[in-house]
């Protein structure tokens, strides 16, 4: 079987083959994948069990509630799937040589921890080349990490994870960001010379989510400075959900550095001179180390250590 199964997959398994099975899966009832694919039920049942012939292998099951695939059937469906995305990648790498461009590379971003570096090289990157096109999508870290290793981003750009939460996944550090805490320019706090710790009990807060790396770290030194938090708050990553509504309300929230401090905003805000311990790891660029890297993606990971050195000799020259 073991001879067989090597020589089908090598040999024989084709693309269609593999859009079968995800369809399939994403169905899980032959009538309709008849329909969304245009052939008709006979062939897709003939095509179904010529594939499970020549691998040897029960992929799917049928239950009253449709097909069900087995643990090979969930298996090969995985693999199925990542590999049809590397075909759609090199077919959009094909495309945008062909159209005269450079590549194309796709970039997840943790909210609230990296905007002001990424903003900065991704200006950098157009600058070298024009032609190298961007995909962003924003999302925590529970969203993204797993896009990235099923090869859906090609890189992830934010706060670093813990260590141990790396698993396959290559790092690199770029730009040690403390976390301040910051209010509206009109709120109370924002008018007053000195800032107690215990001034901060009355106003409510705008806090990262539940499960997100920076809540856990808050909340614990916030209560090592007698600050437990109230049930008067707002949970959201989005920074451009933060800055607007710092501007018309007295919450208080937590932001990095570089993004608290960006003097190029319309509405600044103001930092509380109240100095937090180190509560997250670096931000930084993430890979999957299993997957070779384009040199679209290279050229995106040179453009933010570049950026990086640059905003860190800023930030000490402020100091």
């Amino acid at each position: 079987m073991s001879a067989e199964l090597d020589w089908y997959l090598q040999i024989n398994l084709k693309a269609r083959h593999l859009r079968l099975l995800v369809t399939i899966d994403t169905y899980r009832n032959l009538s309709q994948v008849a329909e969304v694919t245009h052939v008709t039920l006979p062939a897709v049942s003939k095509s179904l069990a010529e594939l499970e012939r020549g691998l040897g292998l029960t992929l799917f099951t049928r239950t009253g509630q449709g097909l069900v695939p087995t643990p090979y059937g969930e298996c090969l469906t995985r693999h199925a799937r990542a590999m049809l995305h590397v075909l759609h990648q090199a077919l959009d790498e094909l495309k945008a040589l062909s159209a005269g461009t450079e590549g194309k590379v796709e970039i997840g971003v943790l909210p609230v921890s990296a905007s002001i570096l990424l903003t900065h090289a991704l200006k950098l990157l157009k600058q070298r080349s024009p032609g190298t096109n961007v995909k962003i999508v924003e999302g925590s870290a529970a969203s993204l990490l797993p896009e990235l290793w099923q090869g859906h981003l090609d890189l992830v750009v934010g706060r670093l994870p813990p260590l141990d939460a790396l698993g396959s996944f290559e790092e690199k550090e770029l730009l040690e960001e403390p976390v301040m805490l910051v209010t509206g320019g009109q709120h109370p706090l924002a008018r007053k010379k000195a800032v107690e710790w215990s001034d901060l009990l009355p106003y409510p807060w705008i806090l990262p989510p539940l499960g997100s790396i920076l809540r856990d770290p808050l909340e614990r030194a916030l209560e090592a400075h007698g600050v437990p938090l109230t049930n008067n708050y707002i949970e959201t990553l989005s920074l451009h959900v933060i800055r607007a509504h710092l501007q018309v309300s007295d919450c208080i929230a937590v932001m990095a550095d570089t993004s608290a401090r960006d003097a190029t905003h319309p509405q600044p805000l103001h930092t509380l001179p109240l100095n937090l311990p180190r509560l997250l790891r670096p931000a930084g660029v993430l890979w999957n180390r299993v997957r070779t890297l384009t040199p679209s993606a290279q050229l995106m990971i040179s453009c933010l250590e570049e950026t990086a050195q640059r905003l860190a000799q800023e930030a000490q020259e402020k100091r």
